[in-house]
C-alpha cells in the first residue's frame, strides 16, 4: 500500500522538533503517522490522549506533554495532513473520517505499547475528533477535556459563508503558495497567533511560522476545514458518554468563551473552569495552570459539575 505522504520532512523541519526523543513514526490505515509517546506505558500510570487543533501539531504540547508525563503516558499524534502525518484523500479529512482513522492508530499503538487512553485532552478542533470517536463508540474514557474546544457551528453569517469560503481556498492550488509566501516574514505569523487572544514566546512562533511557510501543511489544513461540518457533531452532543470538562481562556478570540455556556445546555453536567487572561492557545500560554487542573481531575476522578 501507498503510503500518504507528510507534507513536512522529519530530516530538516524535524531536526529540533519539540521533545524529539519521543517521536516515533507509525503506518496505520494508509498514513504514516508521526506520534509523540512520553512516559513509561509498563509503569502502570493511565495514559492520556492529547489532540491539537486546527493547523498546529504536536510541538503544541511542547511544554505541557513532559509536565502530564509524571503522571500519565502521554499519547501525541500529529493529526492527518498536519506537520509530519500524512494527507489522506479529502473524505478522511471530514470529522468522521479523522475520528475513524484515528481509532486505527490507537488500535495499532495498543498492540505495541500495550496501553489505551483512560483520559483525553483536545484543543480546539481536537476536542471535537474526541467528541465524535466517544460518542461513536470509538473511544472509552473518563473525562473528555478540550481546550478552548470548538464543538459547534459558527453562528450568523460566518457560519453560512465558512464552509463554503474553506472549499473554495481548498480548491485551489495557488491559495497555499500564496499563504505560505505571505507568511515567510515572521511579523505575519505573530499578527496571526495574537488574532487569537493569545502571545505566544519566540520558540513558540518560530514553529507556527514553519507550519504556515510550508504549502503541503496549509493546503492539508484548508482541506481539512474544507471538509468538516459540525452541525451532526452540535446534535449528537447529548449522547457523549462521558464527563466533559471544558477549560476555557477569557481572552479566546478564536471560539467565542461563551460558547462553553451552549455546550453545557447539550451536555449536563459539563463543568466549565475559566482560565483568566488567556486565548485560544492557553496551554502554551501557561502550561503548568493546565497541567494542574487535569491533574486535579484525576484527582477527583470525573470533573464536578458547576
Amino acid at each position: 500500500m501507498t503510503l500518504a505522504r507528510a507534507a513536512l520532512d522529519w530530516e530538516t523541519e524535524g531536526a529540533d522538533w519539540p521533545n524529539r526523543f519521543a517521536s516515533r513514526f507509525v503506518e496505520c490505515g494508509g498514513l504514516r503517522w508521526h506520534v509523540q509517546v512520553l512516559g513509561e506505558p509498563s509503569s502502570g500510570r493511565p495514559a492520556i490522549l492529547l489532540l491539537h487543533g486546527t493547523g498546529a501539531a504536536s510541538h503544541s504540547w511542547r511544554s505541557l506533554a513532559p509536565l502530564l508525563a509524571e503522571h500519565f503516558t502521554v499519547i501525541a499524534p500529529d493529526l492527518p495532513g498536519h506537520g509530519f502525518t500524512g494527507t489522506p484523500a479529502d473524505a478522511d479529512l471530514s470529522l468522521p473520517g479523522m475520528a475513524a482513522s484515528l481509532s486505527q492508530l490507537l488500535e495499532r499503538l495498543h498492540l505495541s505499547l500495550g496501553v489505551r487512553p483512560e483520559w483525553a485532552l483536545g484543543h480546539s478542533a481536537g476536542a471535537a475528533v474526541l467528541a465524535r470517536m466517544c460518542i461513536d463508540g470509538r473511544l472509552d474514557l473518563r473525562v473528555l477535556a478540550g481546550i478552548n474546544a470548538a464543538l459547534l457551528p459558527l453562528q450568523g453569517l460566518a457560519g453560512q459563508f465558512f464552509l463554503p469560503a474553506a472549499k473554495m481556498l481548498a480548491a485551489s492550488s495557488l491559495v497555499p503558495r500564496l499563504f505560505a509566501w505571505r507568511a515567510a516574514g515572521g511579523a505575519a505569523t505573530e499578527r496571526m497567533i495574537r488574532s487569537t487572544g493569545s502571545i505566544l514566546d519566540a520558540e513558540g512562533l518560530a514553529l507556527y511560522g514553519r507550519l504556515v511557510r510550508n504549502p503541503g501543511h496549509v493546503a492539508g489544513v484548508l482541506r481539512m476545514m474544507a471538509s468538516w461540518d459540525l452541525n451532526a457533531l452540535e446534535r449528537d452532543l447529548p449522547r457523549l458518554p462521558c464527563p466533559l470538562l471544558l477549560l476555557v481562556g477569557s481572552s479566546d478570540r478564536t471560539v467565542r468563551p461563551g460558547d462553553a455556556l451552549r455546550i453545557r445546555d447539550r451536555v449536563p453536567g459539563t463543568r466549565i473552569v475559566e482560565l483568566h487572561g488567556l486565548g485560544h492557545l492557553a496551554h502554551e500560554e501557561r502550561a503548568a495552570e493546565v497541567a494542574e487542573h487535569l491533574r486535579a481531575m484525576v484527582a477527583r476522578g470525573s470533573p464536578d459539575s458547576d
